[in-house]
């Protein structure tokens, strides 16, 4: 500026290179536009963020960056801008150079001359693609948390009421139930994965994994003939019997909540079949009450679904007049 000191016009050219340096090597995005949207300047960050280099988008609107479904969104913060606000922290969705989309958060402050007329924007933007995604996975964790406490408050519900059946006393009940609490524990540690560092190769045979995963809902004293395991026994890896678990688990569950396990004339029988290239698992149920046949889209469905893929084989559901039957079929050679 004409008329300012030697030294002052030195030290005024040393802060702007300083905030020159500071922008160009932020990790954040920064860039200028004009109060039509065109970019004026652009950081490193910025390349990094959204795939332009400096040389490509400087000069163009910054509505190369909004996706097609988000082209309103530059208006209102232009007016904004106009009027000498800040927009702070909006969060947002972006389109990079590829086209893929990014989340952000954006802040965005008016640029002034030196008269204070608004002649522009700055504007920096953060990626928050990890921070969405740890909050969609706590969401989905909520969920599922939500789903096995209603679950395990309706399971406890049916234990009480088998076992009511077969006690004589509140002390015989008292004893009942939490034998029968016990057993559900044992068999829900058998559902939990191992981890690396120890017991990643243990087994079981797949009798001992029925008779662990039905021991809660057994009569009284055990040797209950409403539970029948019958046919081939084979030896589960530590992967193979987690996946099996759980499918066994959650039909012992459906079935002490809906099925044969909630009435006391129920009764349910596993055959074991094992062969060269498969092993089926045919769980029948006999005598339960009579019901609607429940959608495809339940949590056991889904269960079933996903854990027999893992393991290449098929799980199929019938429903018969005298009860349900599942037939679980896996391929023998993921159980090694």
């Amino acid at each position: 500026m004409p008329g300012l000191p030697y030294e002052r016009r030195r030290a005024r050219d040393e802060i702007a290179q300083r905030l020159a340096a500071i922008v160009e090597s932020s990790d954040d995005a920064i860039l200028a536009k004009d109060l039509d949207g065109t970019v004026t300047s652009w950081n490193r960050g910025a390349e990094r963020l959204f795939g332009y280099r400096a040389t490509e988008i400087v000069g163009k609107s910054v509505m190369l960056l909004l996706p097609d479904d988000r082209q309103d969104d530059e208006a209102p913060i232009l007016a904004r801008l106009r009027r000498g606000e800040r927009v702070r922290h909006y969060e947002t969705v972006r389109r990079r150079k590829d086209g893929s989309l990014i989340d952000i958060s954006l802040s965005v402050s008016p640029l002034r001359e030196a008269s204070g007329r608004v002649i522009g924007a700055s504007t920096i933007a953060r990626d928050i693609t990890e921070r969405k995604q740890a909050e969609e996975r706590q969401r989905l964790l909520l969920r599922e948390m939500d789903h096995r406490m209603k679950n395990l408050f309706a399971l406890a519900g049916s234990l009480v009421g088998m076992s009511v059946r077969d006690a004589a006393s509140p002390q015989e009940l008292a004893s009942i139930v939490q034998e029968r609490l016990s057993a559900l524990a044992r068999a829900h540690a058998l559902t939990m994965p191992k981890d690396s560092a120890a017991g990643s190769n243990d087994s079981v045979s797949l009798h001992v994994l029925l008779r662990t995963i039905l021991a809660p809902y057994e009569g009284a004293g055990g040797g209950d003939d409403r539970l029948r395991i019958n046919g081939d026994d084979v030896t589960l890896p530590g992967n193979a019997m987690t996946t099996i678990a759980l499918i066994l688990h959650e039909l012992a569950t459906n079935a002490a909540k809906y099925g044969a396990l909630s009435s006391p004339s129920g009764t349910v029988t596993v055959e074991c079949v094992a062969k060269k290239d498969t092993l089926a698992l045919i769980w029948d149920e006999r005598g339960g009450p009579r019901g609607d046949e429940p959608g495809e889209d339940g949590f056991g469905s889904l269960l079933g679904r996903l854990a027999s893929g893992q393991l290449g084989g098929t799980i199929e559901r019938e429903w018969r007049p005298e009860g349900l039957r599942v037939t679980l079929t896996v391929l023998r050679d993921r159980l090694r």
